[in-house]
């Protein structure tokens, strides 16, 4: 019996968050470059976007570009920036087709012009798909946006539009890039390290992590059910305990 055959499909995650790391370690095991590895790593991404929707999951995150990726070697940096461009404008008709909506989180100004031009094209394409949202995290860091949430609600109160006493987990969840999507119940990352690395520091707070060996490049649909089983198999007491949840 197969993984999917496996899962519970009215305890599907409504939201997995994925941190794709490997890519660079497969390609050098390849004897290749480094942005082979990041190629590679695009058919990952179709195949576990295609999964999501099999099997009912909602909300896809990935983090595709944090604000420390700057720091690589511009011929990387310059790749994946001309990488995401061109996956953009390949797959946007699909995910229409399939009924996906685009929608990116992160300091997107920061983004070259062409890429900020095409993603914002591509999401105003998909805005009406309603069947799965795939958010890219692109020049993300979870840090920077905490510290957006928290200037703009500083601003309010200093504005008077909202009281210091008003600020709670609620008004400052809306103030965060996620704001229209629900917190993940599932967090995976791949290649082995055990890291949120800047991730949804906020969002993950009870989220469930599962962590893999598997470079992202060989991760495919049946590693993304793998861990939706493991998943399912937790007991999510979010602090309270086994009795008060039986």
């Amino acid at each position: 019996m197969g993984f999917k055959e496996q899962i519970d499909l009215n305890k599907v995650p409504q939201h997995i968050a994925i941190i794709m790391d490997g890519n660079g370690r497969w390609a050098k095991n390849q004897g290749k470059f480094r942005v082979f590895g990041h190629e590679s790593g695009v058919l990952s991404v179709k195949d576990i976007v295609e999964g999501c929707v099999e099997i009912g999951v909602k909300y896809l995150t990935v983090y595709a570009f944090s604000t420390e990726n700057w720091n690589r070697p511009i011929e990387e940096v310059n790749a994946l920036m001309e990488l995401l461009i061109s996956t953009i404008n390949q797959e946007t008709e699909t995910l229409s087709k399939n009924n996906i909506r685009l929608n990116a989180i992160g300091d997107i100004a920061s983004l070259p012009a062409k890429c900020i031009e095409d993603l914002s094209s591509a999401m105003e394409k998909t805005s009406h798909n309603s069947k799965c949202t795939l958010t890219l995290a692109l020049s993300y860091s979870s840090k920077w946006e905490i510290l957006e949430a928290a200037k703009k609600l500083a601003l309010k109160v200093k504005d008077g539009a909202i009281d210091v006493n008003d600020i709670n987990e609620e008004t400052f969840s809306k103030e965060l890039t996620t704001q229209s999507i629900p917190d993940p119940e599932l967090m995976i990352r791949t290649s082995g390290e055990n890291r949120i690395s800047n991730f949804l520091l906020w969002q993950l707070a009870y989220t469930e992590l599962y962590f893999t060996e598997t470079l992202w490049p060989d991760f495919r649909r049946e590693n993304l059910f793998e861990a939706i089983v493991d998943y399912q198999k937790r007991e999510r007491r979010f602090g309270k305990t086994s009795e008060q949840l039986n």
